[in-house]
């Protein structure tokens, strides 16, 4: 498969579900109740903080209890009513999310200064989200600069990868590659996924010297981070460069788990393999099945059409209409494109929780559930 003509890696991101990384690492990571332990919890009249945040945590991922979003945030603003930064931190993304709250921006902002002026770091890179899109707050893009490198300087990882995608993108700030690479480098030492993204980016298309055994290693990273994008990137990359991957079927089995997870790039890539024939058998009906797929997960029907009109052709109208209902069915019972799997993400975090692709101008996502990898 021609590495740039027919599909592409994932650009680096601007601003995505970091914000929902930072809350979820705050609070899923230290407590979570022990099967059987949230009725005992919600049987005591005055739980401590320390209970309502694992009450909290059960009721978000259905650990023990009915999964309800309500109820989770019901659970962590009374504890971030008693001054728990964590607490603080996540209830602030449950309304910057709208997750069994109202979306409120401006509320969303006043949880994570509480929570950043009770010394957690997370919390100034969320309010340099904020600062940096106008979310909740007058658009302060010096000052969002300023919250990163604070936040970045003391330990942040996703902090210094927003710098990184700063300094590679322009505009914010002055574009210099060399010194995105630096805050990538930072925030990958740091563990941040997306970093070690940027990094695999930049060693594979980027405009510094190409190096694409060091480009699979950091998207090897990225994948095992749970950074879903970095799935596809990886399967394209060991697609054109055979002698990377670990086994000949690796490639495939990277684009069918991205494609699974809402990936269009990685439908659309499967497609062209069964269209061709290249890397597998040639097979009309897989390859018509996931440019359909690829089509209601996002890509550009007209660029698609082509190819769909000749495989319709080839199949007969009956075939295609059947393969039409199927992908649609497919698409309904998962239409959430994913973009971070926090049980690779975040240690800890509760079993099965994703969270879902922002939408556009939008800059924190939903959470969801996905089924075993």
């Amino acid at each position: 498969m021609a590495p740039s003509n027919r599909v592409s890696f994932v650009k680096l991101p601007m601003a995505c579900a970091l914000v929902a990384v930072c809350a979820l690492r705050a609070s899923c990571q230290p407590l979570m109740a022990k099967p059987g332990e949230s009725q005992e919890l919600m049987s005591k009249e005055k739980p401590s903080v320390e209970k309502e945040i694992k009450l909290g945590n059960a009721y978000l991922s259905g650990h023990g209890v009915g999964k309800d979003e309500k109820q989770a945030a019901y659970w962590f603003e009374r504890a971030a009513e008693a001054g728990n930064p964590w607490a603080e931190q996540q209830i602030g993304f449950f309304y910057q999310a709208g997750i069994g709250v109202p979306a409120d921006e401006s509320r969303a902002v006043h949880w994570y200064q509480l929570a950043a002026a009770g010394g957690l770091v997370s919390a100034k890179t969320n309010l340099g989200v904020a600062y940096l899109w106008g979310n909740g707050v007058p658009m302060d893009k010096r000052l969002a600069v300023q919250l990163f490198r604070e936040a970045a300087n003391q330990g942040d990882g996703h902090a210094a990868t927003y710098l990184g995608n700063l300094y590679y993108l322009g505009g914010v700030l002055e574009r210099d590659v060399a010194v995105a690479e630096h805050w990538y480098m930072a925030g990958a030492r740091m563990h941040d996924p997306v970093a070690a993204f940027g990094l695999g980016t930049m060693y594979s298309i980027g405009d510094r010297a190409h190096d694409f055994a060091k480009a699979a290693a950091w998207l090897r990273r990225s994948v095992a981070g749970g950074y879903v994008p970095a799935i596809h990137s990886l399967a394209l990359l060991l697609e054109n460069h055979p002698e990377l991957a670990g086994s000949s079927h690796e490639a495939m089995s990277l684009f069918e788990e991205a494609s699974a997870y809402g990936q269009w790039r990685s439908s659309e890539a499967l497609g062209i393999v069964y269209r061709d024939g290249v890397s597998a058998p040639r097979d009309p009906k897989a390859a018509y099945y996931y440019f359909q797929l690829a089509v209601l997960q996002g890509a550009d029907r007209a660029k698609v059409e082509p190819s769909t009109r000749l495989l319709s052709a080839e199949l007969g109208t009956e075939q295609a209409t059947k393969l039409d209902a199927a992908a649609q069915e497919w698409f309904e019972a998962h239409h959430d494109g994913v973009e971070i799997l926090l049980n690779r993400a975040v240690k800890g975090a509760p079993p099965g929780l994703a969270i879902v692709t922002p939408a556009e101008g939008i800059h924190a996502g939903q959470l969801t559930t996905v089924p075993p990898s």
